[in-house]
């Protein structure tokens, strides 16, 4: 199976935020921002793949500033590593004040997908190249997450 560019899984999502989207305190429900970021990575790891696949994990999302009512939120998401049949996906999301310009990072968040097979079953996927200094960045570091992924599920299955 051929390696394939991490720039060929790189998917935007643009939305503006509606009142339906908001919590009393006018800003995006955290819960909103977390469907808009599964949804991206799910297209960005389908893309990469080219198979239906699975959301396997959501290692962290961390939030640095709210999205306000009115402003757009935007996300980006690519495919920084895999594994045999998994692929950790890395999202960024900012927002924009429409009547200003300005912007800044709202969260950024990794998952896991996993791709399926015709049966429903994991089956391989190609690999990453990175080519921008944030993908090498995130392309280097990434088996440490995976490290980290790991053990977590080792230590949650001992506990149950």
């Amino acid at each position: 199976m051929e390696a394939k560019p991490a720039r060929l899984s790189r998917t935007i999502l643009t939305e503006i935020i509606l009142p339906a989207d908001t919590n009393y305190h006018n800003t995006v429900f955290g819960g909103r921002v977390m469907q808009y970021i599964d949804k991206v990575a799910t297209i960005a790891s389908m893309r990469h793949s080219r198979r239906g696949v699975v959301t396997a994990s959501s290692d962290s999302l961390d939030f640095f500033a709210p999205v306000k009512l009115g402003e757009a939120i935007q996300l980006e998401a690519f495919v920084t590593w895999t594994h045999r049949s998994s692929m950790e996906v890395f999202v960024k999301v900012d927002s924009e004040n429409l009547l200003t310009g300005e912007k800044k990072r709202t969260a950024t968040s990794y998952l896991t997908f996993v791709a399926l097979d015709e049966h429903g079953q994991p089956c391989p996927v190609p690999a990453i190249i990175p080519e921008t200094d944030e993908e090498k960045r995130l392309f280097e570091t990434a088996e440490t997450r995976f490290a980290a992924r790991k053990l977590r599920k080792e230590e949650r299955n001992l506990n149950l």
